[in-house]
Order: structure tokens, then C-alpha cells, then sequence
């Protein structure tokens, strides 16, 4: 438990819509990890995570993806342009569970 560090693609929710949100998803045996450490879960299933991407760190929420099995990440704007990262880019993503035992 602890930190997870691992590449992931960023995609874009509607790539008809310049601008949209853009996520990532987990990578599977991750996000199993992820359920175990999570102990309870907010609303509609999200878990409270840290996050790094590149020189940016913020605290936000993974959504359970069931048509993925897995979790998604939001990755907002400020992030992206501070990053320089775009739909398709392969990014290199450190997360940790809040609230999980070390």
C-alpha cells in the first residue's frame, strides 16, 4: 500500500467538444489495489486520492469506471496546460490513497 506510480493515457470525454474533460484511466491490477485500500468510499463510489503529474500535485477523486473495471482520474485543465499534456499523451501519474493505512 502506500504510493502507486504508473503511465496511463489521457483521453478526452468528448473529442467533438475542444475542451472537454479529460481523464485517465487506471490500469487494472491497480485499480484493485485501489478498492482494497480505500476503506469507504464517497459519493457514487469516488475514492480521495493525492496525485502527481509531472511539477503538479493536487488532491482530488477517483470514479469507479464499470464498463472499464477500473477507476478514472479527472485531470483538469490547470494540470494539463502546466504539464503541457493532451489527449494521447502517455503520462507518468504517482497516487496515493488518502486515508489508507501506511
Amino acid at each position: 500500500m502506500g504510493e502507486h506510480v504508473f503511465t496511463a493515457e489521457v483521453w478526452e470525454h468528448s473529442p467533438d467538444d475542444p475542451g472537454s474533460w479529460h481523464f485517465l484511466t487506471l490500469p487494472p491490477d491497480l485499480a484493485e489495489d485501489v478498492a482494497l485500500e480505500a476503506g469507504p468510499r464517497g459519493g457514487f463510489g469516488s475514492v480521495r486520492v493525492e496525485v502527481s503529474i509531472g511539477s503538479t500535485t493536487w488532491r482530488t477523486s477517483l470514479f469507479p469506471d464499470a464498463g472499464a473495471g477500473s477507476f478514472v482520474l479527472p485531470v483538469k485543465k490547470q494540470v494539463r496546460l502546466a504539464n503541457d499534456v493532451r489527449a494521447g499523451d502517455e503520462v507518468e501519474v504517482r497516487l496515493v490513497v488518502e486515508g489508507a493505512p501506511d
